[in-house]
């Protein structure tokens, strides 16, 4: 039960006791306090830190929100939620969200790219010239600039199949395939030597079922960042709504302790 459902004045917690109920260790509560994850403790006659729910909630919020994002961009986050508007905090989280959600519809659509590439023939001397595409409708198609396609040329990913006199490139169905894939793998959040080394096993005979493998592992990882930031939501409801309250109270002009 929430320790001011009674109405009553919660008792001050120690390091040991938010250290229980949080899981860390009570070092860990301090280190997190000194960087700024919970609010600073207040300070008895003697010294001892003195917490309360909210700096459990905070530790709560931490560990779910460092599981999604990374412990660097938590602690940003929490320091930012304690000072805004519920709705600005609302917000924020909420990003987080459609982030995650994001990303995992970029890596679906980099699997099935794969997929329907898998899944076509070009037998050879097949191509037909309505086939083909110049640079600029193939960025059309794929939604990028020229400019992306002529540097994925140059760290080896899509190769223009022909050139013409004019030095016009030129985007037989191999290549296609190929800017399809690197597009879709990019797009999944990957960088240039990931989708290098990604690229070239799929020329190795397992590369295919191996590439799958690599994507599918990353979906668990989106999964599994998504079910710690809905672990974290009922703590970082308590962080939010508690920093309101006291933005409410201190702009009435009343201390949050004069109750």
């Amino acid at each position: 039960m929430d320790e001011t459902a009674s109405g009553a004045r919660p008792e001050p917690l120690r390091t040991v006791d938010v250290a229980r109920r949080s899981g860390y260790s009570p070092q860990q509560v301090r280190d997190l306090e000194r960087l700024g994850v919970i609010p600073p403790a207040a300070r008895s006659g003697n010294g001892y830190r003195s917490y309360t729910a909210v700096h459990v909630h905070a530790l709560g919020a931490y560990r779910g929100l460092a599981g999604a994002v990374g412990p660097v961009e938590a602690r940003r986050m929490l320091a930012e939620l304690r000072t805004e508007t519920i709705t600005a905090a609302a917000s924020a989280v909420g990003a987080v969200h459609v982030r995650l959600a994001r990303e995992r519809d970029e890596t679906l659509r980099a699997r099935e790219a794969l997929r329907a590439i898998q899944g076509e023939t070009d037998p050879a001397g097949c191509e037909r010239e309505g086939d083909a595409m110049t640079i600029t409708q193939l960025a059309a198609a794929l939604g990028v600039r020229p400019s992306t396609l002529r540097f994925w040329e140059q760290e080896g990913l899509v190769a223009p199949e022909r050139v013409t006199s004019l030095r016009a490139r030129r985007y037989g169905l191999p290549a296609i395939r190929a800017a399809r894939i690197v597009a879709a793998l990019r797009g999944a959040g990957y960088g240039i030597p990931a989708v290098r080394d990604l690229m070239v096993s799929l020329d190795r005979l397992d590369g295919p079922g191996e590439t799958q493998q690599i994507l599918q592992r990353r979906l668990d990882q989106i999964a599994a960042r998504t079910v710690a930031l809905l672990r974290a939501g009922t703590d970082l409801a308590a962080v939010v709504t508690s920093a309101a309250s006291a933005a409410s109270v201190n702009s009435a002009g009343e201390s949050p302790t004069a109750r």
